[in-house]
């Protein structure tokens, strides 16, 4: 194995870490490791090594695994990759103070990370075994992220806004797809996932694209990823005025996600949160079954939820934390990203130019109309 120490002149990004951010994860990792007696940490899952690096590129194929694997110990911190990938993870993704090992391409990144650090063989702490202390320590958003995330949430909004205004009737649903596509890998972002349907396919809630035009109405939906950051969005057009059962489930959905809203406040239990949210439905004329249909969503970041919500998840929300909830029904569904701050939650994908509605306070978007 060998060491990489110098980036390359040409580089053409640089890494977004900011020193700052990075100093307070470092701590937030070590307190885990004076919790469990361990020497070192190692760190293999996407979520984990963009949040921990705070924003470098560790994949080549989004279906794949990462491409490099890290230890943290009390010395430092320690990034292996494959030699084919080491130069250009020098150039543009290494933060500051972190050092950087590469192996063979076909070598086993897992264990040349095990074997880095200043206590070879010491005892070491799996990232599963972690796992609910990690996603602790990645909930509260640093300003340097915060900062990244909302830059990608109001780019993505403004995206839906420009491709869905010249959508038509006529429009396929992989054209709509691959327009929103386009604009998302422009915008320097990974989309991770891309919905759509027409009106002949309102019934699906996670509906891949077909050549199928999109008729009367459409929904999109975009998960994108820049820095390491998911933001998530929602939106909805149609071609008409829209029949009135449309326009009273549109109004009910955003109000079983202003109830979702309430809930949301520091010091809350997610598992209360969602106990919540099946009332809510209830309470908003949709059945006590609709939660079933659909995952709710849950707190936001570096994974499309972390964790989804469900009866099981008991961690506790906090100030600086991200959310994207997505509650649903036939027909509708609405869905933002958005941060709890000290004055409440903050919307982070939005656009002034997207129509929008009042609800409890705070604009919530509405269905274009063209």
């Amino acid at each position: 194995m060998t060491q990489t120490t110098a980036a390359p002149p040409q580089a053409v990004r640089t890494a977004p870490a900011s020193v700052r951010d990075r100093a307070v994860k470092r701590r937030r990792v070590l307190d885990i490791l004076d919790a469990s007696g361990k020497d070192a940490l190692l760190l293999t899952t996407h979520t984990a090594l963009t949040w921990y690096l705070d924003g470098s590129r560790v994949h080549i194929s989004l279906a794949g695994d990462p491409i490099a694997a890290l230890l943290v110990d009390r010395s430092g911190d320690h990034l292996v990759t494959f030699n084919n990938e080491a130069g250009r993870i020098a150039a543009e993704e290494l933060p500051e103070g972190v050092a950087l090992h590469s192996v063979p391409w076909y070598g086993n990144l897992h264990q040349a990370a095990a074997a880095v650090g200043s206590v070879p063989g010491g005892s070491l702490l799996a990232e599963a075994d972690a796992a609910t202390e990690l996603r602790a320590a990645r909930q509260q958003l640093l300003p340097a992220e915060s900062a990244r995330y909302a830059g990608l949430s109001a780019d993505v909004a403004a995206i839906m806004t420009d491709v869905l205004s010249t959508a038509r009737p006529e429009t396929t649903e992989f054209e709509l797809a691959s327009a929103l596509a386009a604009r998302v890998v422009a915008a320097g972002a990974e989309p991770l996932v891309l919905l759509c349907n027409g009106s002949s396919r309102s019934g699906f809630r996670h509906p891949l694209a077909t050549h199928a035009p999109l008729g009367r109405r459409a929904m999109a939906v975009i998960c994108a990823r820049r820095d390491g950051l998911v933001a998530n969005i929602t939106r909805w057009v149609r071609f008409d005025a829209g029949t009135p059962e449309e326009r009273d489930a549109e109004s009910r959905i955003a109000a079983v996600e202003a109830d979702i809203f309430d809930a949301t406040v520091p010091g809350a239990r997610l598992d209360r949160i969602f106990t919540e949210i099946q009332a809510a439905y209830t309470r908003h004329g949709f059945g006590a079954d609709q939660w079933e249909q659909h995952h709710q969503g849950g707190p936001a970041g570096y994974a499309g939820r972390d964790p989804r919500v469900t009866a099981a998840a008991t961690d506790t929300v906090v100030p600086g934390q991200a959310f994207t909830w997505n509650p649903s029904g036939p027909g509708v569904k609405i869905e933002d990203t958005v941060q709890l701050t000290e004055n409440g939650l903050q919307v982070l994908t939005v656009d002034p130019r997207w129509p929008a509605t009042t609800v409890n306070g705070l604009d919530r978007p509405a269905t274009l109309e063209l």
